[in-house]
């Protein structure tokens, strides 16, 4: 088990003798996504920053993918692991003294006060009829108290939050609801497809679905009226034989 999401990065960093600065974020994802499956199977609850880290590790990965058009001040190309890096740089620091301060506890932990203080406290506080851990108290010490507990309070309520959505669809099944709607059809407008799927995220995995397929060569495009609609249409030759073997 791991004290969290950075130190579960760190092992595989360090087991691998990877570069902090150069991570295969590939490699890293893959591992630390598998390490969560693991802990489903096993029936223990993954805690929240793991996700949130996976996530974040799986935004990173597809911008990775992605042709990079952010840039800095300078002009240079911004890289996507660089905050991941950052953080894990600090966190690596910090860890890195949690040794000596370890050792530090346990030689306070090991002293003695001096005199006894609690004792004496307590033989002032009976003999004036008032517990001691009040003599101190004042409106203002309250009010100070009050004012940090609200602070608080608020940033717990204004703090982000992160919620992970499981979609419906995958581009298997994408695939083969189109290439049977066009054996059906002959022919498939992809304003038809949004008609059917009307969410965004069902949008985009049938134009993902229809990009692979066309590589394929399992279906042909033609363009249809105006400029944001075309015509999905059975590919030709073989490859219309193909298409009706996976849809079988």
């Amino acid at each position: 088990m791991f004290e969290g999401p950075f130190d579960l990065l760190l092992f595989f960093i360090e087991r691998d003798e990877l570069d902090i600065h150069d991570i295969p974020i590939f490699q890293i994802t893959n591992e630390f996504i598998g390490y969560i499956r693991q802990l489903e199977q096993l029936n223990i609850e993954v805690a929240s920053d793991f996700i949130l880290t996976a996530a974040t590790l799986m935004r990173i990965k597809a911008k990775m993918l992605l042709p990079r058009t952010e840039k800095d001040e300078q002009g240079n190309e911004i890289d996507p692991r660089k905050e991941l890096v950052q953080h894990l740089l600090e966190y690596k620091k910090y860890k890195s003294v949690l040794p000596e301060l370890v050792v530090m506890e346990e030689q306070r932990m090991a002293q003695q006060n001096r005199g006894n203080i609690q004792a004496e406290l307590q033989q002032i506080a009976n003999a004036n009829h008032f517990e001691y851990e009040l003599q101190d108290l004042s409106l203002y010490k309250l009010m100070r108290v009050f004012e940090k507990v609200m602070v608080r309070f608020e940033d717990e309520q204004n703090r982000p939050k992160h919620t992970v959505i499981t979609y419906p669809y995958t581009l298997e099944e994408q695939r083969d609801i189109i290439l049977q709607l066009v054996q059906q059809r002959r022919q498939v407008t992809f304003s038809q497809l949004i008609t059917e799927f009307p969410d965004k995220i069902g949008m985009i995995f049938n134009f993902l679905a229809i990009l692979d397929m066309l590589q394929l060569n399992l279906i042909g495009v033609e363009v249809g009226e105006g400029f944001n609609d075309f015509i999905i249409t059975p590919a030709e030759g073989q490859a219309t034989q193909v298409m009706q073997l996976l849809v079988e």
